[in-house]
């Protein structure tokens, strides 16, 4: 599963690009020490040919009865690699696995002895010392007094693998020679995972992977201050600039998020001048034309023209009204949702209204007067069309969400997400009451997602509409 941080694709690259660098290494290292040891073995089988095939002679050319004297000598002074025995048959040797340095060794040894010997039967073979037989009884070389195998086959400890070459001397003797190459090992295959190789390579598997945590949660810092500052910015337009130090990528970032809010914060700032400035200008003369309107001579022309000064009024209002509901310059704070709600429905008691609330949402961070006027507009459209409301309150998975149901005549489908938008308002026949200006829902919205939630509507139980509001806690 691929990472979802920036952190974890730097660490798994980082691994990634050990391990192969791990793997490649050892692979050529192995190439290259196989070459040696063939190599090794090719030169060193070469000699040992050379040896065996003077060592044959030398016991053909003694007369049969001084050959078990020599023996003797031999073994009991050392000197030599080779454990030599004359024996009156041929021993059979426990089969091993064979690999190429052994093919390697059995074929110069044949090649060097029948060059040097001329051709004839011969026997090569390989042999663990456990399972090695010497002398005619066939004795395991384990049961031999230690001083014979150690001082002609040189083995301490038995384990290296021992070249066994058998021939026929005479019609009824075998000459049985064995031994084992100067340098131990070299008979082994290439180990991958030695415990020494297991231990560096998880040394520097560890190592590098902890200093790059280190180093990428050092780089990765900034880009964290970044996501938390551009959160903040969202809530709080008035949040303190972004640091403008470390590398010159991050300087540059950071001084871009800067001019960015600075931007964003003039615009809001005209913004909110140009609506102020609108509603001031717009009232001086709606109110003389609402006095000129009263001196109309008409009362049906007088009555016309004010509802037309009202509607315009109302206008006014509300795009000053949205302006104020879209600034969110307040400052986040721990507010009881469960107590704000109650606060609400004791407000609209008071007026008759039969809400009902259950359940509890417990407590969020959020902007208190912003919030209010959210849960107060949902409120109250919830009341303006309906005769019963329903507030459930709930909790999980990290959200808030209020609940408002009414058994009003609710919205069709198609206009759910119509209503949203500002002054939307639906079909007269929908409401039982006159008025609105069509910004409640589209100020609650905006609220809501200034503080990372969302409104949702849906049909309610009772056929009326279902609002839901999620907040994050």
């Amino acid at each position: 599963m691929r990472p979802r941080t920036l952190r974890g694709r730097f660490v798994l690259i980082m691994l990634l690009g050990v391990l192969g660098a791990q793997v490649t290494s050892y692979s050529l290292w192995s190439w290259q020490q196989d070459r040696e040891r063939l190599a090794q073995l090719d030169s060193l089988s070469r000699n040992l040919a050379e040896s065996l095939a003077a060592t044959v002679r030398y016991f053909r050319s003694l007369p049969y009865e001084y050959r078990h004297i020599v023996l003797d000598q031999l073994r009991d002074m050392g000197g030599t690699r080779f454990f030599v025995s004359v024996n009156d048959h041929r021993i059979a040797l426990e089969p091993t696995d064979g690999g190429r340095a052994r093919e390697l060794v059995a074929g110069n040894l044949r090649e060097g002895l029948e060059r040097k010997l001329g051709r004839r039967e011969l026997y090569i073979g390989f042999s663990q010392p456990e399972d090695l037989k010497v002398f005619n009884n066939e004795v395991p070389l384990t049961e031999l007094p230690a001083h014979w195998a150690n001082h002609s086959l040189a083995m301490a400890p038995l384990s290296t693998p021992i070249l066994v070459v058998q021939m026929p001397l005479e019609a009824d003797s075998w000459l049985y020679v064995a031994t084992t190459l100067p340098i131990a090992g070299l008979l082994d295959g290439p180990t991958w995972f030695s415990g020494d190789r297991l231990f560096v390579s998880l040394a520097v598997l560890l190592t590098v992977v902890g200093l790059a945590l280190l180093g990428i949660r050092w780089l990765t810092r900034p880009l964290s201050v970044l996501a938390r500052a551009a959160r903040q910015l969202g809530d709080d337009l008035e949040s303190p600039p972004l640091a403008e130090r470390g590398p010159r990528e991050l300087r540059d970032t950071a001084a871009a998020f800067n001019r960015m809010s600075e931007r964003i914060r003039r615009q809001v700032d005209e913004r909110e001048r140009l609506f102020s400035a609108i509603s001031h200008d717009l009232k001086t003369p709606i109110t003389r034309l609402r006095l000129r309107a009263e001196m109309l001579a008409d009362s049906r022309q007088r009555e016309a023209f004010v509802r037309t000064l009202d509607e315009l009024d109302q206008l006014v209002k509300g795009a000053l009204a949205s302006v104020k509901g879209l600034d969110l310059h307040e400052r986040t704070e721990p507010v009881d949702l469960d107590a704000l709600v109650a606060a609400l429905v004791d407000e609209l008691a008071i007026f008759g209204e039969t809400i009902g609330v259950q359940g509890s949402a417990g407590m969020i961070e959020a902007k208190p007067l912003a919030l209010k006027r959210c849960l107060g507009n949902l409120l109250e459209n919830a009341v303006f069309y309906g005769e019963r409301v329903e507030v459930s309150l709930d909790r999980e998975a990290g959200m808030a969400q209020v609940t408002f149901s009414d058994d009003g005549p609710g919205i069709p489908v198609d206009q759910r997400e119509r209503v949203f938008e500002p002054f939307v308002r639906l079909e007269p026949s929908r409401s039982r009451h006159t008025g609105g200006s069509g910004l409640g829902l589209s100020i609650a919205r905006h609220i809501a997602h200034a503080h990372g939630g969302d409104i949702g509507l849906d049909q309610a139980p009772a056929g009326g509409l279902r609002v839901v509001l999620r907040l994050p806690c």
